[in-house]
Parts: C-alpha cells; structure tokens; sequence
C-alpha cells in the first residue's frame, strides 16, 4: 500500500504501511504513549508475540512526526479474535496521540488496515473496541455484537464489519 497523504485543518499527515524497523519503532512508541502512559496498561500485556507478524501502519504528520499506530491480525494469529474465521481480520491497536486527536486520523488509520485486510483477501475485520470508542467505529460500519467484556482491566466490545 502507498502512504495516503491527508490534511486536516492545517496538519498535513501521511498513512502508510510500517515496512522498516523505524517505523516499526514509531509505532511502538506510539502505542506506549497512549497505552502504558495514558490509560495504564502494563507494558508486558501491551507488546505480544503477534507484534512480529501483524500489519502495522502508521500515520506520520508532514515533518515525521509519528501521530498514530494500528495493526492487522490475520490468519491463524486472528483466529482466537474471529471465532476461527480464516476470511476474517482482527484489527487491534488502534492508538493516535493526544495532540492528533480530532484530526481523521483514527479513522485513516482503520481505513488503512482495511485496505491491508482486502489486499489479503480477507471478507471482514473483526475488532475489540474500548466501550468509550464504540461510537466511533460505530460511524467508521462497525457493529458490536457479544457482551462487554473486560481487557487490561478496561471494558471492551466485539466489533464487526463486513468488507
């Protein structure tokens, strides 16, 4: 996938796929930023063996700024998250910095494993949304379907949409 230029207001950020290890790292410091830092999630439940072989992108502002982190989950590492599905994805760590906020860049970031999703011929993505967000993939053609359930200690929901 190419990187996706936006501008919004008067921030100009790109989206691409995290293809070399510094923007791998960006992604990761993004994810600490607003994960560990902001919502305080232990560091070891927040990195995990998929961080390997999952599709990271990457939303950078106009001078390299990192602004936001998301990834992919596909194939036998999505199934625990998809009921087994092989045709169904498993977007996750979806994390933008507090100052991008408000910017699209969260839903470029979706956008974005989406498109990864569909290049791997995957059907649908599945997420597990924080309640707080719902509403937010909910614009984005998510559906929630299952019972709140809890993730690091914070409530989450299952989402789905159809690709």
């Amino acid at each position: 996938m190419s990187g996706t230029g936006r501008t919004s207001g008067t921030r100009a950020y790109a989206v691409r796929v995290a293809d070399d290890l510094a923007d791998r790292e960006a992604c990761f410091a993004v994810r600490k930023e607003v994960f560990v830092g902001e919502q305080g999630v232990p560091e070891d439940l927040e990195y995990d063996a998929h961080d390997a072989d999952a599709v990271h992108v990457l939303a950078v502002r106009a001078d390299g700024v990192p602004l936001g982190t998301g990834r992919l989950l596909f194939g036998e590492a999505a199934a625990a998250r998809t009921a087994g599905d092989p045709s169904v994805g498993s977007l996750g760590r979806l994390a933008v910095t507090r100052e991008a906020r408000g910017l699209g860049v969260g839903a470029a970031l979706v956008r974005a494993i989406e498109e990864a999703a569909r290049a791997r011929g995957l059907a649908a993505v599945d997420l597990h949304a924080q309640t707080h967000a719902l509403g937010f993939y909910e614009r984005l053609g998510y559906e929630a379907y299952g019972p709140e359930f809890p993730d690091a200690g914070i409530p989450h929901r299952s989402m789905r949409r159809s690709l």
